[in-house]
């Protein structure tokens, strides 16, 4: 299971019942935060999750609305006796803008990092998953980030009953082995399947750009901002930001299952039914996120 939750919602501005953006991934042993938006640490607690859990910060770009968090979250961590070492990864300046950060401010301790500078491409890989970037259109260093879970084999237990086998024998065919038994060759399609990895794919500010549909590509949820109802078509390109129609339309054209707008302008705070209305007349299987909610994937 993948469980995305959703720490922060707004745009630039927050409101009294969206954050500033965050939102965190977690999967086995790992918790990803993409972006950390003022307050972030405070949503931590609210949602009852523990910060210490943290493994890798995702950092989209470095507009205010998108990193101003990370200060508070790094003195929240060394607080509480964080002892991994946390690997931070963002777009170019990452290095010098973290170092920035702790020459800004008289630490109570400090905390393990890690920090790498990204620009494209595959840049996380374990036995579990990988991670992706993609450059996006938005004035300034910015990276769509899609997270990818390994196809996996899994054994058919009726078949596999009825063959009669046990021990290494199943456990050749789980690595994708050929076996002979009682002088049979049974092959791994004989008894499993291969069950695809889930798929998620995160474009937090950007113009609409040929590598949103790259990020998005069968995803099995995209998590798009939507800064701007359609009316409002020119302002979001002049600002190189999504309408909710625009991401709908990333969704349908990437073949993605699920949509998730987020990233909202506090001038659309009252008509958020016209900005998902707007989203699902060109892709039906479309949510607005809001603060604090979780997705199971």
């Amino acid at each position: 299971m993948i469980e995305t939750i959703f720490l922060g919602t707004s745009q630039a501005v927050p409101t009294a019942r969206r954050n500033h953006t965050s939102i965190l991934l977690k999967y086995k042993n790992e918790a990803i935060l993409v972006d950390c938006g003022e307050g972030t640490q405070r949503q931590f607690r609210i949602a009852k999750l523990n910060p210490c859990k943290l493994t890798r910060i995702l950092i989209t770009h470095w507009h205010g609305d998108h990193v101003l968090g990370i200060p508070g979250l790094l003195q929240t961590l060394a607080l509480n006796g964080y002892n991994k070492t946390l690997e931070i990864y963002g777009p170019r300046g990452t290095k010098r803008f973290i170092e920035i950060i702790y020459s800004m401010f008289v630490f109570a301790g400090k905390i393990r990092v890690n920090v790498s500078e990204i620009s494209s491409g595959e840049f996380i890989k374990t036995k579990d998953f990988r991670v992706e970037a993609f450059q996006l259109d938005h004035g300034t260093p910015c990276l769509a980030y899609r997270f990818i879970e390994y196809d996996k084999r899994r054994i058919d237990l009726k078949k596999i009953k009825k063959f009669g086998l046990q021990g290494e024998l199943i456990g050749k065919l789980q690595r994708g082995e050929s076996i002979t038994f009682k002088g049979k060759t049974i092959k791994p399609s004989d008894a499993s399947h291969i069950e695809q990895g889930r798929r998620i794919a995160f474009i937090l500010d950007t113009a609409l750009c040929e590598n949103c549909f790259k990020a998005a590509k069968d995803a099995d949820l995209l998590i798009s901002e939507s800064t701007y109802s359609s009316e409002l078509e020119e302002k979001a390109h002049e600002y190189r930001h999504l309408t909710a129609k625009q991401a709908a339309g990333i969704a349908k054209k990437s073949r993605a299952k699920y949509l998730v707008l987020t990233n909202l302008s506090q001038r659309h705070e009252k008509e958020e039914d016209k900005i998902l209305s707007e989203a699902k007349s060109v892709f039906k299987n479309t949510q607005l996120a809001k603060d604090f909610m979780r997705i199971e994937v």
